[in-house]
């Protein structure tokens, strides 16, 4: 018992060495958008609708296309650590930010369309007309994601990740202040809010860029090479399976959005959806710094041989984000009368928005679970398995089951996420069975196998 015991305690200490800075970090990126909800909110219903639309739809699809294309590197950097080989991490980012550079140019096409698009998909006239004049102001934030990402990953799997904590903490501040200034004070509206969200954006990266290139990385970044155009097709399978799998899970949100919006009354019922959303959201950061740990820790255990260490820091990150979970719920279900006001004044969005506090904390239970088994997979390589999974639980099943309850059994809103919910727990209870049955030992053979084939021309070390 008391080796176990210390054996918990050394594994929690690890995992929270990279998960309260990921969790900071995370939560700190994600409120410049909740930030930017919270003012444009003020400005009306319709802005607020407008907003939330774009920000779960188009860049809630550019986003997960990009942050899965990113997240390649979390499973080759992070064995590539586990194993010693340093060297080829500034190339594997390099080839990252080619590819997802090229990506961003083939999204672009979604931001200045949206209009059009989301007419395409039954929204409302009015919102979809708003909607596309503020995307077509905010595709800056598209490449600042394309570059920010790899950075993320770069860093992160160096257990380097305060730095990134404290550049988003500090541009938050700055974004409050910005959005004071241009939206409230100067009344720039929608526009200015746009501006100071790609500010903000840019200003992160200039930040991190300026750290990479300060000499705090000397074995893992020798500056820009031309070997960060060979070996792309390799490392573009990698990316897109990554961003199939993610983007799976993140559309499963942006389609909850679109079938909300084809209801009665869309105004309403997409402003609380989308405050709820916002929430969920938020709290799912915190799941996702568990994930960013537990994908760290999986990939660097099995690329240095260690297949029942990698077993053990699968077990203690769930169990402690399930609990961090488990108190979420409980204060969404006390505060759910207070929650929607700092969002909306408007009585029948707060009243709408409070009916769906139950879902909502039930949604963050389940999100605390299974963001930290796709954080496995993807620490493992698994990324196509969990992409099929994803297809057959979510838009199979999940969304199938909430348009028949929403529209067919009139339950609305509150019959679309329950649908949403059910998927999502098909999903988590798919992965556990799939993650708790796993050969650690065949991982970290395949795990070798990989730092071989795709770290170029290296040596393998001498040392186990």
């Amino acid at each position: 018992m008391g080796i176990m015991g210390r054996r918990s305690w050394d594994e929690s200490k690890r995992t929270w060495h990279i998960a309260g800075p990921a969790i900071l970090t995370g939560v700190f990126q994600f409120s410049i958008g909740f930030v930017t909800v919270a003012f444009v909110g003020h400005l009306g219903e319709l802005e607020l609708a407008a907003v939330a639309v774009v920000q779960n739809v188009i860049e809630g699809f550019a986003y997960g296309i990009l942050l899965g294309m990113g997240s390649a590197l979390e499973t080759l950097c992070g064995q590539a650590v586990g194993a010693g080989q340093l060297n080829m991490l500034g190339i594997y980012m390099q080839r990252s930010w080619v590819i997802t550079g090229v990506t961003g140019l083939v999204l672009t096409p979604f931001y200045v369309f949206t209009s059009p698009i989301l007419k395409l998909l039954h929204q409302s006239e009015n919102i979809s007309e708003i909607a596309g004049k503020y995307a077509t102001w905010v595709i800056p934030q598209l490449f600042g994601y394309a570059m920010n990402f790899p950075l993320q990953k770069f860093f992160q799997a160096q257990s380097k990740v305060w730095v990134m904590t404290v550049i988003a903490g500090v541009v938050l501040a700055i974004h409050v202040l910005l959005n004071w200034i241009f939206v409230t004070k100067l009344g720039y509206g929608l526009e200015g809010a746009a501006i100071v969200g790609n500010v903000s954006w840019w200003l992160i990266n200039l930040a991190q860029m300026v750290y990479l290139v300060s000499g705090f990385f000397p074995e893992s970044w020798t500056g820009f090479s031309l070997l960060a155009f060979k070996s792309l097709t390799a490392f573009l399978k990698l990316s897109l399976a990554s961003a199939i799998m993610l983007c799976l899970e993140l559309w499963y949100y942006t389609a909850v959005i679109i079938l909300v919006g084809c209801l009665k009354n869309p105004e309403v019922a997409v402003s609380a959806i989308s405050i709820c959303m916002n929430y969920q959201l938020w709290t799912l950061m915190i799941a996702l710094g568990f994930t960013a740990a537990v994908s760290v820790r999986v990939s660097n255990e099995l690329g240095a041989g260690h297949p029942k260490a990698a077993k053990f820091s699968v077990i203690v990150s769930v169990a402690t984000s399930a609990f961090l979970g488990l108190i979420f719920m409980a204060a969404v279900l006390i505060t759910r009368k207070q929650l929607p006001k700092f969002f909306s004044d408007q009585p029948e969005v707060v009243r709408e928005t409070s009916k769906l506090a139950y879902l909502l904390g039930a949604t963050m239970l389940i999100n605390s679970i299974q963001p930290v088994l796709s954080g496995v997979a993807v620490g493992a390589g698994w990324q196509s398995l969990v992409a099929f999974i994803n297809i057959g639980c979510y838009y199979l099943f999940g969304l199938p089951v909430g348009a028949v309850l929403g529209f067919k059994l009139k339950l609305n809103a509150l019959g679309i996420w329950s649908g949403m919910l059910v998927g999502s727990l098909l999903q988590t209870v798919i992965l556990l069975y799939i993650t708790f049955k796993t050969k650690w030992q065949k991982e970290a053979m395949q795990a070798e196998e990989r730092i071989r084939t795709w770290g170029g021309r290296m040596e393998p070390q001498s040392s186990s």
